[in-house]
């Protein structure tokens, strides 16, 4: 699988909010330039997080996004479902349950992809917004630092 430009931008964006979490809402412009994005672009990403429950927005004077849940709830998997949909290395179907393929070899490879996928999305799960903000602080040991799990 290939995280999307939409995920890493949904991502960035929520791991700015959180590092800015004083309950004060934050401006599309705001978290823009803090992380470079693009504004337009930032404000369909923004509107497909809320759509999830993922972000709260306020209008007018001091207006703008906070995270609607504390950023221990929030997975990476939350975040890249919300925008790009189902984690998965493709969209190649699944194996047959009979054991009877269609074409040579396709079983086998449906199962291992829809492993790969399943792998991923256990790993996205893992990791909280939570954890990314403490690696950002530099209070949490990067992701490759980590002992694998499985």
């Amino acid at each position: 699988m290939k995280v999307s430009t939409r995920g890493d931008y949904a991502c960035r964006a929520l791991v700015s909010l959180s590092l800015h979490a004083d309950a004060m809402p934050t401006s599309v412009r705001d978290i823009a330039d803090r992380t470079g994005l693009p504004q337009p672009y930032l404000e369909q990403i923004l509107l497909a997080l809320k759509g999830a429950g993922i972000v709260r927005s306020k209008r007018g004077v001091g207006g703008g996004y906070v995270l609607a849940r504390t950023p221990d709830t929030v997975t990476l998997a939350d975040i890249v479902s919300a925008v790009d949909g189902p984690i998965a290395v493709g969209d190649f179907g699944e194996p047959h349950q009979d054991g009877a393929c269609d074409h040579e070899g396709q079983c086998v490879l449906l199962a291992i992809w829809n492993e790969v996928g399943e792998h991923m999305r256990r790993h996205l799960t893992a990791v909280t917004l939570a954890d990314v903000r403490d690696m950002a602080r530099g209070l949490q040991p990067w992701p490759a630092e980590k002992p694998p799990d499985d």
